[in-house]
């Protein structure tokens, strides 16, 4: 689950750089990072084995 978290962070910030060269659909690919970086914080939340 690390793998796949730390992927998709790394890609969330490759969005957002590549957002800011590109001409056209700059705010499809900006959301796109900021949801690839808000998948990778809520995934390791949503599967961890803790529980109260």
């Amino acid at each position: 689950m690390f793998i796949i978290s730390l992927l998709l962070f790394l890609g969330g910030m490759a969005l957002f750089g590549v957002a800011l060269n590109i001409e056209a659909w700059q705010g499809v690919v900006f959301t796109a990072g900021i949801l690839a970086i808000c998948l990778a914080m809520a995934l390791p939340m949503h599967f961890s084995k803790t529980s109260k």
